[in-house]
Formats: C-alpha cells, sequence, structure tokens
C-alpha cells in the first residue's frame, strides 16, 4: 500500500512536470490531481525536489531494465552490444518525448544533467563492462583494459544522446538508424581494414 501511494505520486508528479514543467508545478497540484491530502505527499517526499529525483530516478529504473533484459539474453555478444545500443538510444528518446517539459528544464540544468548521468553512469558501464568480459572469455572480443573501454563506450554513447533524440544529422542524410548501427559498427570492427 505504502509503496503503491508512493509510486503513484511519482507517475502523478511526472505527467504534471511533463505537462506544466517543474517550477511551474506545486507539491499541492500533485497532492490534488493524486486524489490525495497535501499531508500524505509530505510522508514521502520532503519537498518538490525530493519529488523531482524520484521521478528523474523512476526513469532512469526503466533504461536499466530494458537494458538488463538485453544483457540476459541467450545471444552473442556482439549481438548484445549492437542491441545495447540501439535500445539505449531508442529509450532516451522515448523518455524524453515523454516528458516533455520534464526535461526541457533537465537539459537546461548541466548540473541535473550532470548529476543523474552520474548515477546511472556507473549501473551502465558495470552492464556494458559484463558484455565485454562475456564476449573476451568467449573470444569474441579482444579488450585489453575492459573497465576503462566500458567508460569510454558509455560516455561515447551519453556525448550522442542529444543528436540521436533530436534526429539532428537527418539533414546530412544520416537517420537515427544509420546512426546507431554507423556507431555500433565502428565501436565493433573500427575503421582499419585487417
Amino acid at each position: 500500500m505504502v509503496s503503491k501511494t508512493r509510486e503513484k505520486f511519482i507517475e502523478v508528479a511526472r505527467q504534471l512536470f511533463a505537462r506544466k514543467g517543474v517550477e511551474n508545478t506545486t507539491m499541492n497540484d500533485i497532492a490534488s490531481a493524486s486524489d490525495k491530502g497535501r499531508r500524505t505527499i509530505y510522508t514521502y517526499f520532503k519537498n518538490k525536489k525530493d519529488i523531482y529525483n524520484a521521478v528523474v530516478e523512476s526513469e532512469s529504473d526503466k533504461l536499466l531494465m530494458n537494458l538488463r533484459l538485453i544483457v540476459a539474453k541467450p545471444i552473442s555478444a556482439e549481438e548484445k552490444l549492437k542491441e545495447y545500443i540501439a535500445c539505449r538510444f531508442e529509450t532516451m528518446r522515448e523518455i524524453v518525448h515523454r516528458n516533455g517539459s520534464l526535461t526541457a528544464g533537465f537539459f537546461r540544468d548541466l548540473r541535473k544533467v550532470d548529476r543523474a548521468r552520474r548515477q546511472i553512469s556507473k549501473k551502465e558501464v558495470a552492464l556494458v563492462r559484463e558484455i565485454l568480459e562475456e564476449g573476451v572469455e568467449k573470444g569474441e572480443f579482444e579488450v585489453p583494459d575492459i573497465s576503462a573501454t566500458a567508460i569510454i563506450v558509455i560516455h561515447t554513447i551519453q556525448g550522442l544522446d542529444v543528436t540521436y533524440i533530436r534526429d539532428a544529422l537527418s539533414d546530412k542524410g544520416i537517420d537515427q538508424e544509420t546512426l546507431s548501427e554507423s556507431f555500433s559498427r565502428m565501436l565493433l570492427h573500427g575503421i582499419l581494414v585487417r
């Protein structure tokens, strides 16, 4: 019961933040839209910042859940990495589009972006490291420094997030699918002729 009420507050807050923006949403708005009293919301959250952080964490958890499903698949490490990259780009795009004003405000504050990325990056690095270790163990990959490679892969993907989400290269003939596939190919096979 307690968890369901908290989750309802988070989802209602996400919807209100997406529609009205964080700055224009009050704790009263969230309580009212949740059909709960103001005192009840303060049982779960100290303030709007606290519920905002819970919304960001909830959205991050959805991304991580999708990525963990890929890591657990009984497919080659190469296929896992390709699917991971495609899923990562697409899920981030869906999160941004679903959250409208919330993400617009989020991306304006680079400190918020950096703080959220730091938390999720550690988890993503661990997932990519798991794929790389599996690939090395099975003889699919040759990776001298798995930890460093996992960190670089995640930070490179994050660097392409906005480009992918905005489909910013389409005017140059590179659509979202091509960007994802090209990045996967370059990561897995490099550009040198062997």
